[in-house]
């Protein structure tokens, strides 16, 4: 699981034993990444949707991250 560490000057659940590992840097990594394609999602129109229903809400969410991976394509292009 990715869970952050709480260091809003109060006690966290997780603690040392946790954050000492190299693992739980790479965890927070991948987390960010997976974060900020919903919070790009979110700002799209996707927050609150105008469609009801899953089938429609579905398509609405495929073509979404279907436009953020065609915005993320010459990035990615670029770096290979």
């Amino acid at each position: 699981a990715h869970i952050a560490q709480n260091t809003s000057n109060r006690r966290s659940a997780i603690d040392g034993r946790t954050t000492r590992h190299p693992g739980y840097a790479v965890s927070l990594r991948i987390r960010k990444r997976i974060e900020e394609v919903f919070g790009w999602i979110k700002g799209a129109g996707l927050r609150k949707t105008r469609h009801r229903g899953t089938a429609r809400v579905g398509w609405m969410f495929t073509l979404t991250a279907t436009a953020y991976n065609l915005i993320r394509l010459p990035k990615l292009l670029a770096a290979a």
